[in-house]
């Protein structure tokens, strides 16, 4: 029986059992049910959840529910570009509703299966993000945004906290790596 690689070759890549590792079926249902709620329809039995959101329907109304008119043209029918249309839209809804951009997902992310849980990250931003507009009343997805924490401290308190030499300020109690020699000198040679 032959090895999958030979040895001295780097191994083939493992990525795809990497991303499907990072897949988090708890936190998909949980968005999946939140979906549901908004929308007043449940996924088809028997689909997965990345085949419901794959042509984008399902996400532009979503986005049209939380943020009324927010897409104004849904593709029903038409080839792949139509229905990767319908994501773009969604994702330029989600931009616009205060979505950081660092949050929303790539359409072939969606579109090809790339990257499912970076479609969950998207969804769990959205749903912070809805916390912060008062016209929504909910459901809500994730745990709520905190909030300013704001700290007034005494001049008194200050001043002590001036007189502290943290560890990043370059002291360690006179420890230093002086005199430390490890493996031999470094050598010229000339004439070689």
């Amino acid at each position: 029986m032959q090895p999958s690689y030979v040895v001295g070759r780097i191994p083939p890549p493992t990525w795809p059992t990497t991303i499907a590792a990072k897949r988090n079926p708890e936190q998909e249902r949980e968005a999946q049910e939140w979906i549901e709620s908004i929308i007043g329809k449940k996924f088809p039995p028997g689909e997965t959840f990345e085949d419901v959101l794959k042509d984008g329907q399902v996400l532009c109304h979503l986005m049209n529910k939380i943020s009324p008119g927010s897409v104004p043209k849904i593709n029903t029918t038409g080839g792949q570009f139509k229905m990767m249309e319908n994501i773009n839209m969604f994702q330029k809804a989600l931009k616009d509703y205060g979505v950081d951009d660092v949050d929303v997902f790539q359409t072939v992310d969606l579109w090809e299966k790339k990257d499912i849980p970076q479609v969950v990250t998207t969804l769990f931003a959205l749903g912070r993000t809805t916390y912060k507009h008062p016209e929504w009343k909910g459901p809500y997805l994730g745990p709520k945004p905190s909030e300013e924490c704001k700290r007034e401290f005494s001049e008194e308190q200050l001043k002590a906290g001036q007189t502290v030499i943290g560890l990043q300020a370059g002291s360690n109690k006179g420890a230093t790596q002086a005199g430390q020699n490890i493996g031999a000198g470094r050598k010229i040679l000339l004439g070689k």
